[in-house]
């Protein structure tokens, strides 16, 4: 590659304590050049990005930093900024009440003689910005709140691009995007490398990475593994140099009986919660058998979360419908109520429904338990932590100690300690909603054995999930949630993803004539 050579990472070791996060990494980056930054959760990437964009400042870390040639040595997110190296977390760093203008500009103003912000140019600018990066339907004095996930991520990169950046370094990009999003998102991310930025793309979703980087860099266990140029590889190959093994089986085959009816969800209604008057979900009905998986498809806001949620009594507005376990009905539904009966579920947003943020790995897991832990009113410690190491073994989360703060591993192995919360209380029936989202391909292949491992135990599973291929691969039964009404349940035999696309898009007049439809 002859172009720039913009950052250059030497012999990166980073700890935390006893434990070694980093150790002698090095990651190069050229001018107009996407490098994908690959590894399964917990491998160190976030750890490296925070090293590079002075999250961890210098001089808590050893090796060196070289941007453009000369020695990097910084100390604040700051300081890398104004160099030109921007980082678009995973988690979004906006401002719901801020207008898109005011969110793109936050500590970056345009003030006039005085110090009175410069509306007029700001909002003129955004608007270029918005324009550039071909976000549809944006009004950029409106408040953020008023866009969705997908529109709020195209707009964290407008706010990067709004700092000059040299290099720009995407965090699980289009963990919320949809299909359509995630194209406009690789074009950019195209357009940006035409025009001399640099890149750093993690994602566990390896064919974006391998549609758009140059160069893949792969870190397993806080190790560098290789480096090499995406044309000599494909995903099998960096699935392989991720997790140290070939995995043939991405969805593996173990094959599980069903019984009977053992939940019926009759006629669930939801309103929207800010406008009470519109449904969200319309007069939804099915059913689902011991140690059956359900897979529930549709597009990104077609109703499938708040469905979920009524059945287990978490939702947040109105809802309306009847549930039945063993055919008694459930009745006055709460999370408590349900997981006493065995209905459990591991929410969709894991940050805002599934985690305690100051309570420890070890309490986050026990949190559905407590109360079977409890002796005249005082926790079993030793019971506790006995759960809590079982679980940890169980699901090989990636933590240094149960007594870490949950907020200190990787987004992945926070989804797998939800997980363990929700065995422990042992469910008949198990509600994932995105169960593997955020989470590598490896650490998905073990979620997809454990579901598996439980409908053999003829646990009930319904899974929530965009990625087609995964409800193609693991379920039994398919049902298509479009614009908050059922329009189809299919039997996986012979089912295609164009098969549910047409469901999810089409009236259902259209979907009446799709093969293995079944009459609800």
């Amino acid at each position: 590659m002859t172009s720039e050579l913009l950052l250059e990472m030497e012999g990166i070791t980073k700890s935390f304590g006893a434990m070694k996060a980093l150790s002698d990494i090095y990651l190069r980056v050229h001018a107009g050049e996407c490098v994908g930054l690959c590894g399964e959760n917990g491998a160190g990437k976030s750890t490296l990005m925070k090293v590079l964009s002075a999250v961890y400042p210098h001089g808590t870390w050893e090796g060196s930093i070289r941007w453009k040639g000369q020695p990097l040595e910084a100390q604040s997110v700051r300081e890398t900024e104004a160099a030109g190296i921007v980082i678009i977390h995973q988690e979004l760093m906006l401002v719901p009440d801020l207008s898109v203008t005011e969110n793109i500009f936050l500590g970056h103003e345009i003030t006039r003689s005085g110090g009175r912000m410069d509306y007029e140019t700001m909002h003129r600018r955004a608007d270029e910005l918005v324009r550039r990066l071909r976000i549809p339907d944006i009004n950029v004095r409106q408040p953020i709140s008023a866009y969705g996930g997908g529109h709020q991520q195209l707009i964290e990169i407008a706010k990067a691009l709004n700092k000059n950046a040299k290099l720009l370094i995407l965090d699980e990009p289009s963990s919320s995007l949809t299909s359509s999003e995630i194209a406009v998102l690789l074009d950019i991310v195209r357009d940006l490398k035409s025009q001399g930025v640099g890149c750093v793309y993690i994602s566990h979703k390896l064919d974006e990475v391998a549609a758009v980087c140059d160069t893949i860099a792969v870190i397993r266990d806080g190790h560098h593994v290789a480096t090499t140029p995406m044309r000599d590889m494909n995903t099998t190959a960096i699935i392989t140099q991720m997790v140290g093994r070939e995995i043939t089986q991405l969805y593996p085959q173990m094959p599980h009986e069903t019984g009977e009816v053992i939940l019926e969800a009759h006629h669930i209604t939801c309103h929207d919660i800010d406008m009470p008057s519109r449904l969200c979900v319309s007069d939804i009905s099915f059913s689902v058998r011991r140690g059956e998986i359900l897979g529930v498809a549709g597009l990104v806001g077609a109703g499938r979360t708040e469905l979920m949620q009524a059945i287990f009594g978490a939702y947040p507005g109105r809802s309306e419908g009847e549930v039945l376990i063993d055919g008694k009905p459930l009745n006055h539904r709460t999370p408590q109520r349900s997981i006493q009966a065995g209905l459990c579920m591991v929410p969709e947003d894991r940050k805002m429904h599934g985690i305690i943020p100051d309570f420890s790995v070890g309490r986050n897991i026990t949190l559905a338990i407590l109360t079977q832990l409890a002796r005249a009113g005082h926790i079993n410690g030793q019971s506790e932590q006995q759960a809590v190491a079982e679980q940890i073994s169980r699901l090989q989360i990636k933590t240094s100690s149960p007594a870490l703060s949950i907020t200190g591993l990787s987004g992945g192995n926070q989804q797998k300690a939800i997980l363990a919360k929700m065995l422990l209380a042992q469910p008949r029936i198990l509600i994932l909603d995105e169960p593997t989202r955020g989470v590598d391909v490896g650490a998905k292949y073990e979620i997809y054995k454990l579901m598996l491992e439980l409908a053999q135990q003829g646990v009930a599973i319904i899974m929530v999930s965009s990625e087609l291929p995964e409800v193609l691969g693991l379920s039994d039964r398919v049902l298509v949630i479009g614009e908050g009404r059922l329009r189809g349940n299919f039997e996986r035999q012979g089912l295609t993803q164009e098969k549910i696309l047409a469901a999810a898009i089409s009236s259902e007049d259209t979907a009446r004539y799709l093969d293995h439809v079944v009459t609800v």
